[in-house]
């Protein structure tokens, strides 16, 4: 499996890493894998995942070197039944990383804001492959990871429905 690096430097970054659900078996793994690219410090702390029976969900954050995010992720999709996100913050924006088992690995650039910005080569890599509009907007949708983050959105929320309860108690 080809290994997912970008240009790296000696330049901090801060770095976000968050499993909505991995098997309980792979917990320690994922640990030590986290802990051998961005350092020691790194703790995930493990959560039981509700929306998922047998899965436990975590965060960690980090500083490290440019370039970690994309060895975190990369690490990370050789195990098939993670669902995760990998957020490497830089001085012009962010890089996004996203896995799912039923999509796969998915990695965008973002804004200061968040959103996503899309590249020339992949704004004419779908208008070279889509003959109408809504094969446009798919194709378009596509590269920003919408898929993606409708597969995801179910975790993100599980996680504000928890602390809804929690309150209301």
């Amino acid at each position: 499996m080809q290994r997912l690096v970008t240009p790296s430097a000696l330049t901090s970054v801060q770095g976000l890493l968050t499993i909505h659900s991995a098997p309980s078996a792979l917990r320690r793994h994922i640990d030590w894998a986290i802990q051998n690219i961005v350092g020691v410090d790194a703790q995930l702390h493990w959560l039981p995942q509700t929306l998922i029976p047998g899965t436990h969900k975590a965060t960690c954050q980090w500083r490290a070197n440019q370039g970690s995010a994309a060895q975190v992720a990369s690490t990370l999709r050789s195990w098939h039944y993670l669902n995760f996100e990998v957020l490497e913050h830089n001085d012009n924006g962010a890089e996004l990383f996203r896995f799912t088992p039923e999509l796969g690995i998915h990695r965008v650039l973002t804004d200061l804001s968040g959103g996503a910005v899309l590249t020339e080569h992949q704004i004419n890599n779908v208008l070279k492959i889509s003959f109408d509009e809504d094969s446009i907007r798919q194709g378009l949708a596509d590269a920003m990871g919408y898929p993606w983050d409708e597969q995801l959105e179910k975790f993100r929320g599980a996680g504000m429905a928890e602390i809804a309860r929690l309150r209301a108690i």
